[in-house]
């Protein structure tokens, strides 16, 4: 698929050029790039709130053309409803799709336990920490089971220490329902502890440069495998071939500076 979008001056601007991968059933994808490549324009596509100038997407064998009811998205900035506690939030996916107030909030209490929020179903967001909404945002969106889950970088702004132990929930979450994953980041050590194949973008407009299969075994604790010789060489690897698209953004953005 290929993707332009409008500049302020009236032109054009190449996002994705000829973009092409496959996602397996049930796996974990990372895809990996430099700022600015793309990355977060391919979920677009993926979940159908952008389309591609050329090209197709499918999901299950489908042509994407819109937002599908099974694909569930969790964002960088936390898309938790501040007016709703955590157990509201939980709930409300359920709720939307004509679930019983009584069967929703039962589901959500389990998820909320799920993701180790027992005892904090009445708080509201802005009375949690960062690690805490990330989790109301998890279980927000797994309680409704989507058979595709797309993140953008859901772990960015947390500590080093909380990413971590973010990083090992979302695998112990992920074992429950299985979801197929698309999960965009800029740090290469999460890509290849959390996936199944990482795949490495270009400098934008971005395409696919190289993918690489993560054998690494499972079930995984993040804060261990990392130091794992395996781990070493596969992180070798890809920076070999991620390090030069890294800088060729860098230099192009301080050319234009």
């Amino acid at each position: 698929m290929t993707k332009y979008f409008k500049t302020p001056e009236g032109g054009t601007r190449e996002v994705l050029r000829e973009t092409d991968f496959t996602v397996e059933p049930g796996a974990f994808t990372a895809v990996i790039g430099p700022t600015g490549c793309g990355k977060s324009t391919t979920l677009s596509m993926i979940c159908g709130t952008e389309r591609p100038t050329t090209g197709e997407v499918f999901v299950d064998g489908r042509h994407v053309d819109g937002i599908g009811e099974n694909v569930g998205f969790v964002f960088q900035n936390d898309a938790v409803f501040p007016w709703k506690t955590v157990l509201g939030n939980v709930a409300a996916g359920p709720r939307f799709r004509g679930m019983a107030r009584k069967d929703a909030q039962a589901e959500a209490a389990e998820w909320v336990r799920r993701v180790g929020l027992s005892g904090f179903e009445r708080y509201h967001p802005a009375q949690l920490s960062g690690g805490m909404r990330k989790r109301v945002a998890l279980a927000q969106t797994l309680i409704n089971r989507p058979r595709v889950l797309l993140m953008d970088e859901p772990f960015a702004g947390l500590d080093v220490q909380t990413r971590q132990i973010m990083s090992d929930e979302l695998l112990t979450l992920w074992e429950l329902t299985r979801p197929t994953v698309v999960f965009v980041t800029h740090d290469l050590e999460e890509a290849i502890a959390l996936a199944d194949k990482v795949v490495v973008m270009t400098a934008g407009p971005a395409t696919v440069k190289e993918e690489f299969v993560i054998d690494l075994p499972r079930p995984r604790r993040v804060r261990e495998i990392r130091h794992e010789q395996e781990f070493v060489k596969l992180h070798e690897r890809i920076w070999e071939s991620l390090r030069d698209e890294v800088h060729a953004a860098y230099d192009r953005s301080m050319s234009v500076a």
